[in-house]
């Protein structure tokens, strides 16, 4: 087992790095009902799920995980979880260039936890679980689980699922 601690981080290149979403990305912060309540109800279910202070650290949350986590979905699953998000939620996912490579669940972990400011391995874990912990109730059970299934083991985990083995 590896332990990833400062001095051993799991990820070692630049080219491994998910660069952080733009400042004044928001072009209206509308829902898919028009009104912008879509985007406003998974913000505050992020800050409930994540205990956070504000609706501000919620956001800023949630728009680093959906862009890391629009970096690794793609082909129809990326489209459907696009689809199935508020507005501001789908551009985070489907603005992102597919990564070069897909990062295992504690890679895209400490990917997370270099674009948040003061983030630690166990805080951006915290932070990752408690925005896709949300997700498959607001896009359903059946797309997270093709979410899931183009991504390495460990991600069933963030999204607050059990990661089963397979019997053999």
């Amino acid at each position: 087992m590896t332990t990833l601690t400062p001095q051993n981080p799991a990820l070692t290149t630049p080219d491994a790095v998910i660069p952080a979403p733009t400042a004044g990305h928001d072009r209206g912060s509308r829902g898919r009902d028009g009104d912008g309540d879509g985007w406003r109800e998974l913000i505050d279910a992020v800050r409930e799920s994540g205990q956070y202070p504000t609706r501000t650290e919620a956001e800023q949350v949630t728009r680093v995980v959906l862009s890391a986590l629009g970096s690794h979905v793609v082909g129809d699953e990326r489209v459907d979880l696009a689809r199935a998000l508020p507005e501001e939620a789908a551009r985070l996912i489907a603005d992102r260039i597919p990564a070069t490579r897909v990062l295992t669940a504690a890679e895209f972990v400490d990917s997370v936890a270099l674009r948040i400011e003061g983030a630690t391995p166990a805080t951006a874990r915290w932070d990752v679980s408690s925005v896709l912990s949300v997700l498959p109730a607001r896009v359903g059970d059946a797309l997270v689980t093709r979410v899931l299934a183009q991504l390495p083991p460990g991600y069933a985990l963030l999204f607050g699922r059990a990661e089963l083995a397979p019997a053999s």
